[in-house]
């Protein structure tokens, strides 16, 4: 196979005839931009892994307007916390950002594999605490935190993860969609950065944004550090 599934953290501690079940397993999936993957009340049976790409998880309010849940880069996996389920259904809308190449594997076949991987058992549970710890945190911040608030936390925890060298941040996603993970506006996000760029605090071109004042972004970012 032309990818290294060992490298990725939920498949790392598989023995060699368990990494080899999992691949064999494995079936590749492409989708052009704007896709729809998945709708929610889908069966659940597999899960995934984003190659390249990205996914975003979203769902329709009552009134129809889309929120975004989450966006998954490339690197991580999803719904895989869904196998544990009886009868489990996707209880989101999953779509592509960009052209988007993922790995699909069968969620009752790989938990036979962890039968017999404690530390894969042990690593997934890990994983699935710190997502929690995750949309807790973010809870708080999108229910307690303003506009700016928000936007700040989500650049500087970005600038924070780039090379020393490169103080510019590229945003992967439509602002639209950053705007729905942030819950706010499209005209509130796009004010937002202006007002920031008035201050001297960033620089905005197309979907480059170039972090001139890291500390006065993070003294906005920062007053809680409700994490990544």
């Amino acid at each position: 196979m032309p990818f290294n599934l060992r490298s990725y953290v939920l498949f790392s501690h598989l023995d060699d005839r368990q990494l080899q079940i999992t691949e064999s397993m494995a079936r590749e999936v492409k989708l052009r931009d704007g896709q729809l993957f998945f709708q929610a009340g889908d069966p659940a049976t597999r899960f995934f892994l984003v190659l390249e790409g990205q996914i975003k998880l979203s769902k329709l309010s009552l009134k129809g307007s889309e929120k975004v849940i989450e966006i998954i880069p490339a690197g991580e996996t999803f719904a895989e916390a869904l196998m544990f389920g009886e009868q489990p259904a996707y209880p989101v809308n999953a779509t592509a950002i960009g052209s988007t190449r993922l790995l699909s594997f069968d969620s009752a076949s790989y938990l036979e594999v962890l039968r017999g991987s404690n530390e894969t058992c042990f690593r997934l549970m890990a994983d699935m605490s710190q997502r929690l710890k995750h949309l807790i945190s973010e809870i708080e911040l999108l229910s307690l935190q303003n506009a700016a608030f928000r936007l700040a936390n989500f650049l500087w925890k970005r600038w924070e993860k780039l090379d020393p060298a490169d103080g510019c941040i590229e945003l992967q996603a439509p602002k639209g969609v950053i705007a729905s993970r942030l819950s706010v506006t499209p005209e509130t996000f796009s004010r937002t950065l202006h007002d920031f760029s008035e201050q001297g605090l960033i620089r905005v071109d197309g979907n480059r944004v170039e972090i001139l004042n890291p500390e006065g972004l993070r003294a906005i970012a920062d007053p809680l550090d409700l994490g990544d």
